[in-house]
């Protein structure tokens, strides 16, 4: 995996959790750090911000921050971002806010990818992330974003995308989304006695 980036989206506002999603504690650490922690990634990291969420706690862990150039765009804007800053062919993207996936569940992502854009599907939605893009993909992004359609998801519609189902063992914990502070709560009780259980 040395040959391919892993970028984390942390530029959004926060508005349904009450503060950026960028400030949460997960395992008596920052968020950011409590991923970086998880993945283990052995190649580039890159962490994605907007103006004004410069340097969230955690950043510097981190290979390289970048900021998105326009504020507002939501997450495909961080995925341009990313891919125009990437060093590498290929790059890994997953956002602050999924802190149920694990190494092994990028690694699973990164070895299937063979397309442009690689995404996954679970049951009949398609899960924007953690997704695989390549260097060339940055133009699809770019005429979308320009064409006013800023859905990560509706990028699975482009032929140059391909959408894998989901393994069928990944849980709802793998696909956590912490959106409200009760997110968070929940969250933090499964992993306590995912600690407790494991002693």
């Amino acid at each position: 995996m040395k040959d391919v980036t892993l970028a984390i989206l942390a530029g959004g506002e926060g508005s349904r959790m009450g503060k950026p999603k960028g400030e949460l504690i997960v395992g008596n650490k920052p968020i950011l750090e409590y991923l970086l922690d998880r993945f283990a990634w052995a190649g580039p990291t890159l962490l994605v911000t907007a103006p004004g969420r410069e340097h969230p706690p955690g950043w510097q862990v981190f290979g390289r921050e970048v900021v998105d150039p326009v504020a507002g765009q939501g997450p495909l804007r961080g995925v341009l971002t990313a891919l125009e800053n990437a060093t590498t062919q290929r790059l890994l993207v997953t956002t602050i806010d999924m802190p149920g996936l694990n190494a092994g569940h990028l690694r699973w992502v990164v070895e299937r990818s063979r397309a442009l854009g690689t995404m996954l599907r679970r049951d009949d939605r398609v899960e924007p992330f953690p997704s695989v893009f390549q260097s060339g993909a940055g133009s699809i992004i770019d005429d979308q974003i320009r064409a006013g359609e800023l859905s990560v998801q509706a990028l699975s519609r482009q032929a140059a995308v391909e959408v894998l189902p989901a393994p069928s063992d990944w849980d709802d914990d793998t696909w956590t989304n912490l959106n409200r502070p009760q997110d968070l709560v929940d969250f933090l009780t499964r992993l306590s006695r995912s600690s407790r259980a494991g002693r």
